[in-house]
C-alpha cells in the first residue's frame, strides 16, 4: 500500500507513512522515540511520507480559500457558517478554514526533519559532495517548507517565519501567540560538522516574533531554493515498481513549477520564464509536459481519473483503500451522505457555455463594420465543459445529457428560450471534476498542485508581457504566447512532434476558433456569436497586451477552475495592472444584486484580499 499510518512522538502532531513490505513499519502499540529513529533509511523514508500526509490535510482549504472567494464557485444553502464568512470576505479569527495550524505542521514537520537531515548527514550542506538519497529527501523538504510559506503568504498577507528549533505544533502555536518574543529553552544548537562532542546543550535563545510578507517570504525562498538543493526528489519506483511515485513527491519538475510561479507572483519574468522553460521545452524522451493527443479532446477529463507523467508535475495523492481520502466530493455533490455546500457560480459556467467551435465569417479588411458571421459554429466547450467540471442536476437527482444541454445551447442560438426553460427546469449545478469515475462513498480523487497545461498558460502569461529591443525597434513574445494557447506552434523547431496547444487539444482547432489578437476585435453576443460590433486596436500595443492577458485568464479559468488557484490568478493580474477593480469587478460579479456593489467597494481595498490572521 502507498501510505499507512504509524505514530511518532518525534512529530507528535504528524503521520508516518510507509511504501511497500520493505518500508519501515513497525508494530502500531511501539512508543516511537527520536533515538530509535533514523537508523536506517526506511525509517528516513517513512517520515518523508509523514510530509506528505500532512499536505494532503490542506487540500480541502486550498480548494475553498483558492477558489471561493474568486468568481468560479459560489455557496449553496446547505453551506456550514465558516464557508459562508469565506464567501461574504468577513473571515472571524476562529473559522476553521481560515485557520493556518495545519501549515504551522506542515511547516514545523518539514524544520525537525530538515534538521534532522542536516545533524545525520551533514553532507546535504555540502554541493561538492556525490548526490545521494538523502540530498533528495533533503531537497524534498526544502521545497515543502518553501511551498507551505509561500502559499500561506498568498492566504494571509504576511506570516510569521517559524524558527526551525521550533519543531511541534504547541511551540509554534505559543511562539504565534506570543506578544513579541519567545523564549525556547529546549533548543539544542549542533555544531556546524554535525559531530556531537562539538556540539552545545539546552541552551536558551530568545526568538523575535516577525512577520515576514509575500515579496519577503520570495525573496528568501527562491534564494534558498536557487542555491541550497542538490537534488529533489527519491526515485521509489525502483523499489516499487509504480511510475506514479515520481510526481506525487517533491520533485525537479515541481520545484521548478514553484519557482517559476513564485517568480511571476514577484513580477520577474526573465527568472519565471527560465523555471517554466525548464519544464515545457525539457528534454525527457517522451518529451513530457507538451502538449499532444495524449489527454486531447475526450481523453481530457483521463487527468483527474488517473495519475501520469505527460500532464501531472505533483499532485497529492489519495486512496481510499488506505483510508487517504478528502471532503471535495462531500463539497460538491448532492448525493447522499455527501452535503453539496459549494458549487459553480454563473460566470463559471459562462465561460464554458459561450466559447464556439467550427465558426466561419466573412471577414471584410477594407470595412471591418461590413463583417458578418457566415455561420457561428457549434457553442460551448464541449470536452472540458459539460459532464467534466460540471452538471446540471435537480432535486430528483435527474442530470439532463449531453445531447440535452448541446440541444439547450443550440435553442439559445436560435432565441427558443421556451425550449431551454423546458430542459433546464429545476436544474441547478454542481462541480464534477473530483468525482469523475467515484463512487459515491470514495471521497479520494487526487489534487493537482502543478500540471501541464497550468504552466503553459502561465508561460503565455510571461510572454504576453515579454519585450525585447532589436534594431531599435521593441519587439515581443505575443506570438509565442499565442502558440501555446491556439496550436502548439511555439515548439514549431521540434519538427514532426504532434503539438496541439491547450486549446488546440480540446477541439478549438480551426482559425476563427483561436485566439487572436488583430487589430480589428470583434465584439460577438455571447449566446448567438454575431458580430455586433467590433474595436480598432492599431498600434496599441499595451491595449493588445491587456486583451491577451484578459484571454488567457479565461483559459486558466476553462482549463483550470476548481483547482485552488483562481483567487491568486486574479491577484497577480490585478496587481501588475495597479488596478485593484479588475479583482473587484470579477469576484462581485457572482454575488446577487443587492450585495455585489457592497463587495465590489470592499475589494478595491488590496488589504481585503487577504485573511488578517496575524494582526
Amino acid at each position: 500500500m502507498k501510505y499507512s499510518v504509524i505514530i511518532s512522538s518525534l512529530l507528535a502532531f504528524s503521520v508516518l507513512f510507509t511504501s511497500c513490505e520493505k518500508f519501515f513499519n513497525p508494530p502500531q502499540e511501539l512508543d516511537i522515540t527520536e533515538d530509535m529513529l533514523y537508523d536506517d533509511w526506511y525509517e528516513y523514508r517513512s517520515v518523508e511520507m509523514g510530509l506528505y500526509g500532512l499536505q494532503q490535510n490542506l487540500v480541502e482549504q486550498l480548494v475553498i480559500l483558492g477558489e471561493l472567494r474568486g468568481d468560479l464557485l459560489t455557496i449553496t444553502e446547505n453551506a456550514d457558517a465558516d464557508m459562508i464568512e469565506i464567501y461574504n470576505f468577513d473571515i472571524s479569527r476562529d473559522n476553521k478554514w481560515a485557520s493556518p495550524v495545519n501549515f504551522f505542521k506542515l511547516i514545523s514537520a518539514c524544520n525537525n526533519f530538515i534538521r534532522i537531515l542536516e545533524r545525520e548527514h551533514p553532507e546535504v550542506l555540502n554541493p561538492a559532495v556525490d548526490v545521494t538519497n538523502y540530498d533528495r529527501l533533503y531537497g524534498e523538504a526544502l521545497c515543502m517548507r518553501a511551498w507551505a510559506y509561500f502559499t500561506a503568504a498568498k492566504i494571509y498577507g504576511k506570516v510569521p517565519y517559524i524558527h526551525e528549533s521550533l519543531t511541534t505544533i504547541e511551540e509554534i502555536m505559543e511562539f504565534v501567540n506570543s506578544p513579541g518574543t519567545y523564549i525556547d529553552s529546549v533548543y539544542i544548537e549542533f555544531a556546524t560538522d554535525g559531530y556531537y562532542n562539538d556540539t552545545l546543550y539546552n541552551q536558551p535563545i530568545t526568538l523575535e516574533k516577525q512577520l515576514y510578507d509575500l515579496p519577503l517570504i520570495i525573496d528568501m525562498f527562491t534564494y534558498q531554493l536557487e542555491n541550497e538543493v542538490k537534488a529533489v526528489g527519491v526515485n521509489h519506483a525502483i523499489e516499487n515498481n509504480d511510475n506514479t511515485w515520481e510526481v506525487t513527491i517533491w520533485n525537479t519538475y515541481a520545484m521548478h513549477a514553484l519557482l517559476g510561479v513564485m517568480y511571476l507572483t514577484a513580477g520577474d519574468l526573465a527568472q519565471a520564464e527560465s523555471h517554466f522553460d525548464f519544464i515545457m521545452y525539457n528534454t525527457s524522451p517522451n518529451r513530457r509536459y507538451h502538449l499532444d493527443n495524449a489527454f486531447a479532446e475526450f481523453n481530457w477529463r483521463n487527468i483527474f481519473t488517473n495519475i501520469d507523467h505527460r500532464e501531472h508535475i505533483f499532485t497529492i495523492w489519495f486512496n481510499k483503500a488506505n483510508f487517504q481520502q478528502n471532503l471535495l466530493q462531500s463539497f460538491f455533490e448532492p448525493f447522499n451522505p455527501h452535503n453539496y455546500m459549494l458549487k459553480p457560480s454563473g460566470q463559471a459556467i459562462l465561460k464554458w457555455e459561450t466559447v464556439w467551435r467550427f465558426q466561419f465569417f466573412n471577414y471584410n479588411p477594407s470595412n471591418p463594420e461590413l463583417t458578418e458571421m457566415y455561420f457561428p459554429g457549434i457553442p460551448g466547450d464541449w470536452y472540458r465543459g459539460y459532464g467534466v467540471s460540471y452538471l446540471y442536476i435537480n432535486d430528483a437527482l435527474r442530470f439532463i445529457t449531453p445531447d440535452e444541454w448541446q440541444e439547450m445551447l443550440n435553442m439559445k442560438l436560435e432565441g427558443d428560450y421556451r425550449t431551454v426553460n423546458n430542459i433546464m427546469e429545476g436544474m441547478d449545478t454542481i462541480v464534477l471534476k473530483y468525482s469523475i469515475n467515484k463512487n459515491r462513498y470514495d471521497q479520494d480523487a487526487n489534487f493537482p498542485i502543478y500540471r501541464a497545461a497550468g504552466i503553459h498558460l502561465y508561460m503565455a502569461e510571461v510572454y504576453t508581457w515579454w519585450k525585447f529591443e532589436l534594431n531599435n525597434v521593441i519587439r515581443t513574445y505575443t506570438t509565442e504566447a499565442l502558440g501555446i494557447i491556439n496550436d502548439g506552434s511555439n515548439y514549431s523547431e521540434l519538427g514532426t512532434r504532434p503539438e496541439l496547444g491547450v486549446r488546440g487539444r480540446v477541439g478549438f482547432t480551426r482559425d476563427e476558433d483561436r485566439i487572436h489578437i488583430n487589430n480589428e476585435q470583434f465584439i460577438h453576443d455571447p449566446f448567438t456569436n454575431e458580430i455586433i460590433g467590433y474595436r480598432d486596436m492599431a498600434g496599441d500595443l499595451h491595449g493588445k497586451q491587456l486583451l491577451l492577458e484578459e484571454k488567457i485568464l479565461d483559459e486558466r479559468a476553462r482549463e483550470l477552475a476548481f483547482e485552488g488557484e483562481r483567487f491568486y490568478d486574479l491577484m497577480r493580474v490585478a496587481k501588475r495592472r495597479n488596478d485593484p477593480s479588475f479583482l473587484a469587478k470579477a469576484v462581485s460579479a457572482k454575488f446577487p444584486a443587492g450585495q455585489r456593489e457592497q463587495i465590489y467597494n470592499y475589494l478595491l481595498d488590496e488589504n481585503n484580499w487577504y485573511i488578517h490572521y496575524f494582526d
